[in-house]
């Protein structure tokens, strides 16, 4: 159930999440092909074939003084576009890092290529929607709440 302000102006304060630690959320698509090096003749991963992919990134902290939230989401959706951009439409294989493309390992990349960006990264999640198959990386005890 909201909680509805008598008055909006006066009962902020009520509402002040100064010291409450948050997580948010933002996902994106993309779209890449791979294949399984080293699995046995006929074997079909084995097979250059592609995915939908759904990347999901969260960040935790504490709101920011004067800023009134943990992180703005045009920060957190411009940073996801710009690692889904670089593995859109792509051979997964040929990116440095992932010659061997397992969810988990695009994971791990996807977090290298945020951290930077995004200090209070916690949990990197890969999706391939239309398998119903999901891997989560949790960084939260990598990384200090902001």
């Amino acid at each position: 159930m909201a909680t509805e302000l008598t008055n909006p102006q006066t009962d902020r304060a009520a509402l002040n999440p100064s010291g409450e630690v948050f997580e948010i959320s933002k996902a994106v698509t993309f779209e890449a092909a791979h294949f399984m090096g080293g699995k046995p003749e006929g074997h079909p991963y084995r097979n250059l074939h592609g995915h939908s992919f759904r990347l999901e990134a969260s960040v935790r902290g504490k709101v920011k003084p004067g800023e009134e939230w943990v992180e703005d989401f045009s920060k957190l959706t411009a940073a996801l576009q710009d690692v889904a951009q670089q593995l859109d439409h792509t051979l997964l294989n040929e990116i440095e890092g992932l010659s061997v493309p397992t969810l988990e390992r695009i994971c791990l990349w996807v977090a290298k290529a945020l951290r930077p960006t995004l200090p209070g990264l916690t949990r990197v999640t890969l999706s391939r929607p239309s398998l119903n198959e999901t891997c989560t990386l949790d960084l939260a005890g990598q990384s200090n709440a902001q």
